[in-house]
């Protein structure tokens, strides 16, 4: 038992002093108690295969997708309406819609949904988002509390009653004190996100240090690809139907520069459809209902468009028949740009004859020669050594250029750069899909658990290509947060199995009996609140709803007071950040440390113990 509790006391103490990353901290706390023979192999590995964890991971993947296809931005962009340019109404507005949406779903499930919503709202907003994660974590939890269903500790103390003969609770008996939880919370960590999440000073997003360069939309306009941009459709009656580009010569008869070919799946559902982009290679056939995104002079694309009787697409008729403004994306094809060396093989030939096309499948689309843009009659234009080429290709063929050192440089990651780029013709997919696991999680007639809806929704989101590919699903995953819980998991077994937990919870409510219910239930409360740091908080329900009844029962008074007591101080666990997997889930994101949550959590988690200890004995009286 000692041993066990010097064990919990050094990992707080590492975890406090922050120099060691979390995940290490919580893996070398778990080799402690096996090397200890405190815990069996199997109990220590338990945390990885628990439902928790795995739909942690899976819910990390359904976060992943919605932010990916810009479901998140789009709905964050509607919730801002609501907002307005105000941070405190934006505050309130993601306290009570998580705490809203928490009262019917698991918190965990609430925070992985709402993440990338509340990340792109304050992006939007211009506001660090580490003010909004914590506060979002903790909305998740404090929701719980409005209804019986809302978090595992309120279905503990609900079998506990029912066990002993006392009166069952109903969904909405938990509705009083669950407001009273959330109007608090709200209210208390208002001023203290403002104090103390501001983020780390001078700590940039990782991702944009990875995409050096320009971003896409800068070279769009840098080459003023979008200025002269038109789009084509080929009817069922053009003569230029099942022809290559080859035949049709577009660049020396007409001066117009193909930039891509879209083109749809025909043959699939209307709402599942693709959108395919072909790179404008010499043998792309065309086919009817092709999309051609041309660059040139207004009057050669409207020669061209009579010479083949193609429709030419205004803003507000795309392909996708939505209203918006030409533009390019980059879905499969993207831009990059590369700086010819002195030492290149290249100088002095022409474009044509350096074989961009025949050895890397890209098309040159402008040379930036000093200050000049050269972007017309690019094929017999010479090489010169500094001159900027924007070639354009599959992200794969721009990536494989990296590897040609001697003759260029490749500025930007194009990796990064793809996985930045949102497949938004995949929203209503993803939006279908979060509905279909949001549906199974609340519905008791669906058969379905949550951890299976969730790796069902996560399965879905890959498979209908909601990422660009499998290996960007798996980034989504924060394995720090997966390794932190799954570590963690057993410190609860070790202090149950030594005995230590049930000495601590004991010995403290034994104490403090003689002094009155309000102090009987303040002691159950806080003791509850101490151990749900430590150890889970549907383990510390389990463990301490017996001890409130028989505590309760002695002194002859009434136990709901003292099981509401255990369930909110259970769930009401705010200074750790793996004390509930929301904390955990945010840490990464807001780059959080160990004492951020000390700071925020710990005066929350204090004063809403002295509210609700003089809230309950009125909503639930002792007698």
């Amino acid at each position: 038992m000692i041993s066990t509790i010097i064990i919990l006391l050094a990992t707080a103490v590492f975890f406090a002093w922050g120099k060691i990353r979390s995940d290490i901290v919580a893996l070398c706390s778990l080799i402690a108690l096996l090397l200890m023979q405190t815990i069996t192999p199997a109990e220590a590995l338990s945390g990885f295969s628990n439902p928790v964890v795995i739909m942690m991971v899976g819910l990390f993947v359904v976060g992943g997708a919605i932010f990916q296809t810009g479901l998140a931005k789009t709905i964050g962009a509607k919730l801002l309406s609501l907002s307005g340019d105000n941070p405190t109404k934006l505050y309130f507005l993601v306290m009570i819609g998580t705490a809203g949406i928490g009262a019917f779903v698991s918190n965990t499930g609430t925070v992985a949904l709402m993440l990338p919503i509340v990340v792109s709202m304050a992006a939007s907003n211009g506001i660090n988002a580490s003010r909004l994660l914590m506060p979002l974590a903790f909305a998740s939890s404090m929701g719980g509390m409005l209804t019986l269903i809302g978090t595992p500790p309120n279905l503990v103390i609900q079998e506990a009653l029912e066990k002993n003969g006392y009166e069952t609770l109903s969904f909405f008996s938990f509705l009083p004190s669950g407001l009273i939880v959330v109007t608090v919370g709200t209210l208390l960590l208002l001023p203290l996100s403002k104090w103390f999440l501001n983020g780390p000073k001078g700590q940039r997003d990782k991702s944009q240090d990875r995409v050096k360069g320009k971003s896409l939309t800068q070279l769009v306009s840098e080459y003023g690809l979008s200025n002269n941009l038109f789009r084509l459709r080929i009817s069922t009656t053009s003569p230029i139907l099942d022809k290559t580009l080859a035949e049709v010569n577009l660049r020396q008869k007409y001066n117009i520069n193909i930039l891509e070919v879209r083109r749809k799946e025909e043959t699939q559902h209307r709402f599942l459809k693709t959108m395919k982009q072909h790179m404008a290679e010499p043998n792309t056939r065309l086919n009817a209902f092709d999309i051609l995104y041309l660059s040139g002079s207004y009057e050669k694309i409207h020669e061209f468009a009579s010479d083949y009787l193609l429709e030419i697409l205004d803003q507000h008729d795309t392909e996708d028949n939505k209203s918006h403004s030409n533009k390019l994306d980059f879905y499969n094809i993207g831009i990059a740009e590369i700086v010819i060396m002195h030492t290149s093989e290249l100088i002095n030939q022409t474009v044509r004859d350096a074989g961009f096309r025949s050895k890397f499948d890209v098309n040159v689309l402008g040379i930036r020669r000093r200050s000049e843009y050269i972007l017309k009659d690019l094929g017999e234009e010479s090489i010169h050594a500094g001159d900027v080429l924007l070639v354009q290709g599959d992200w794969s063929n721009i990536e494989r250029m990296k590897k040609d050192e001697k003759n260029w440089v490749l500025i930007g990651e194009p990796q990064a750069q793809a996985a930045s780029v949102t497949l938004d013709y995949k929203a209503p997919i993803a939006a279908a899909i979060m509905i279909l696991m949001i549906a199974m999680m609340v519905f008791d007639f669906i058969p379905v658990a949550p951890v299976t809806a969730v790796i069902i929704a996560a399965v879905l989101m890959v498979l209908l290509g909601c990422f660009r590919n499998v290996e960007a699903a798996y980034k989504t995953i924060s394995w720090e947060s997966i390794v932190l819980i799954a570590a963690m998991m057993p410190m609860s077994l070790a202090l149950e199995n030594t005995g230590a937990s049930a000495l601590v919870s004991a010995t403290l409510v034994e104490s403090l009996g003689a002094y009155g219910p309000m102090a009987l239930m303040a002691g159950i409360y806080f003791t509850t609140s101490l151990m749900t740091m430590f150890i889970s908080n549907t383990a510390t329900a389990i463990l301490l709803a017996p001890i409130a009844i028989q505590s309760a029962t002695q002194i002859g008074i009434s136990p709901t007071p003292f099981l509401f007591a255990v369930s909110i101080a259970a769930s009401m666990c705010f200074a750790s950040p793996f004390s509930t997997p929301p904390n955990a889930l945010v840490m990464p994101a807001g780059r959080y440390t160990f004492m951020d949550y000390i700071k925020v959590g710990l005066p929350l988690q204090i004063i809403m113990g002295i509210v609700m200890v003089l809230v309950l004995p009125l909503l639930f009286p002792f007698n």
